[in-house]
């Protein structure tokens, strides 16, 4: 996003994160709520073109939500749509880009409040590395001509009973409404999500091995130190990695044996 969409959005998060501080607010239903308005809006494109015109006044658009999604949606998601709606936006798109944002970050939360959001990270990223080494599961998910009831089935059959509820309602909308975007690159913004949550960055490593846990410790406190801020290890085991470790964190990407890394780890927290 860029300009007025970003400062709309970045003010649509702060009141989120207003709305879930309070624990009268069931932060798993906002993100029901916010899903099924992301869903409208990306099927009714003439509403959201007008829910985004800027020669709008801003309280008549709030007022159309209001009329519109008064009986369908909670309290706490109508106050958040008609703040996103009085706010102006550089594109139609990116206001539904926002509404799915919140609706992700709502589910994250809720994560969170019942100290899931380590098993939810983890899960989103096993699921991911199971969609890279299996092209069938992957072209079934992806496949146009499928039923999203047939998707959502077979997300339940893969999902169900093994993974957090948070992380099944996550997927499962990633994959009936992926809006565009590639199955893996929504599931990299959804480890992002998370990883904000806790203000810490995601740092992908991939051994040849399994590492131990004082190895663990140590290259996450090493890579904090390093980019300042906490980091989570999605950790991953590929034995063509010989002898070795292979860290990713964004776009940068560290090679290096595992011993020389380890030992660069000591001598950074030394200093």
């Amino acid at each position: 996003m860029n300009g007025a969409s970003r400062e709309a959005l970045a003010a649509a998060r702060e009141r989120l994160d207003a709305l879930t501080d309070s624990t009268s607010v069931d932060a798993g239903t906002l993100a029901g709520d916010l899903a099924a308005v992301t869903a409208l809006l990306h099927r009714e494109v003439s509403l959201r073109r007008v829910l985004t015109d800027p020669a709008q006044a801003g309280e008549a658009k709030a007022d159309l939500v209001r009329r519109l999604l008064g009986s369908q949606v909670g309290g706490p998601a109508l106050d958040l749509v008609s703040g996103l709606v009085r706010s102006r936006w550089s594109q139609s798109r990116d206001l539904v880009d926002a509404l799915e944002e919140l609706a992700n970050l709502a589910d994250l939360t809720a994560a969170q409040r019942s100290d899931a959001l380590d098993d939810v990270e983890d899960e989103l990223f096993r699921f991911g590395r199971i969609i890279s080494s299996s092209t069938g599961l992957r072209a079934a998910l992806t496949d146009r001509k499928a039923t999203t009831a047939a998707k959502t089935e077979l997300l339940h059959r893969l999902l169900g009973g093994r993974a957090k509820a948070v992380t099944e309602r996550l997927v499962i909308r990633l994959v009936t409404a992926p809006r565009g975007r590639s199955l893996e690159s929504g599931l990299e913004s959804l480890s992002r999500l998370a990883a904000e949550r806790r203000d810490r960055m995601v740092a992908v490593v991939t051994s040849a091995v399994p590492l131990s846990d004082p190895q663990k410790q140590r290259l996450g406190a090493a890579l904090a130190k390093l980019y300042g801020r906490r980091m989570h290890l999605n950790l991953d085991v590929d034995p063509e990695v010989v002898g070795g470790v292979r860290v990713q964190v964004g776009d940068e990407v560290i090679n290096g044996s595992l011993a020389d890394r380890i030992e660069d780890a000591g001598r950074r927290l030394a200093s």
